[in-house]
């Protein structure tokens, strides 16, 4: 059987290596070839991409000799070729901050286009973070279709690199909008096999008990949008906020990547 792809996002940027970083380790992990891809746009000359994905090759190669590794140069914006190669990828992977954007913003207009339109999982890693690496995988879990496929990654990603699990439900103060109850979130995270999960439920906003209950996740696993979220909105609040200030790298499922 053919592996889909990891797909990576370079630019020459301390993030763009540290999404290499984790691609590499996710591709070996998942026997998967790794694919890098540059956008050339009008400010950057092509020889200055050629340099940037022969370093970038180097890089991986360093870190898993072994694995497969396709690199190309697309044309056009970073966010529209990487959308592209999401169609065909098990999941996309990007630094929170390229070398295009302004000092103190945290994830970028590529990473945020991403996470409302691409058709798999993209992962958002900060180049900041170390190499202190968390001991559990943290899932958000309201019951849409996108947090379910945030289950199933995240039990996955788990079970692959040997993590605990911490599934989250929190309800928001004042509302029974989408309420999930105790025993429809143990349902949904055991008919997915994660039957040695911790499970939390819990009342509050969403985003402030994700980043709390993460203080030791090596990955956040949330969907893009939520039940909660007004119609027409590609991203909600909860996983602007978690991509924002996270510690650790965050996976947000599109809802392009549910079918949805």
């Amino acid at each position: 059987m053919k592996h889909r792809p990891v797909v990576v996002g370079i630019d020459g940027s301390p993030a763009a290596e540290a999404a290499i970083k984790w691609g590499t380790t996710e591709a070996a992990a998942l026997r998967s070839p790794l694919h890098l891809v540059y956008a050339v746009t009008a400010g950057n000359p092509p020889s200055q991409a050629g340099e940037v994905v022969y370093k970038a090759v180097a890089q991986a190669r360093g870190l898993m000799p072994g694995i497969t590794i396709d690199s190309r140069i697309e044309t056009g914006s970073p966010s529209a070729a990487l959308v592209k190669a999401s169609g065909s990828a098990a999941v996309v992977v990007i630094g929170s901050r390229g070398l295009g954007v302004m000092i103190g913003a945290l994830v970028g207009s590529t990473g945020l286009d991403l996470a409302a339109n691409a058709r798999c999982p993209v992962v958002v890693v900060r180049p900041d973070l170390g190499t202190t690496a968390g001991s559990r995988v943290v899932i958000g879990y309201d019951g849409s279709p996108a947090s379910d496929t945030a289950l199933e990654f995240g039990l996955e990603h788990a079970r692959r690199h040997d993590l605990a699990v911490r599934v989250v439900a929190a309800h928001p103060t004042g509302t029974d909008l989408h309420r999930i109850t105790e025993d429809g979130l143990r349902e949904a995270v055991h008919a997915r096999g994660g039957h040695d999960a911790e499970l939390i439920h819990i009342t509050g906003h969403p985003a402030e008990h994700l980043l709390r209950l993460s203080s030791d996740a090596a990955l956040i696993v949330l969907g893009a949008r939520g039940r909660g979220g007004f119609a027409g909105m590609l991203i909600g609040s909860v996983s602007q906020t978690v991509l924002h200030h996270a510690d650790c790298p965050v996976a947000i499922i599109p809802a392009a990547a549910t079918g949805g």
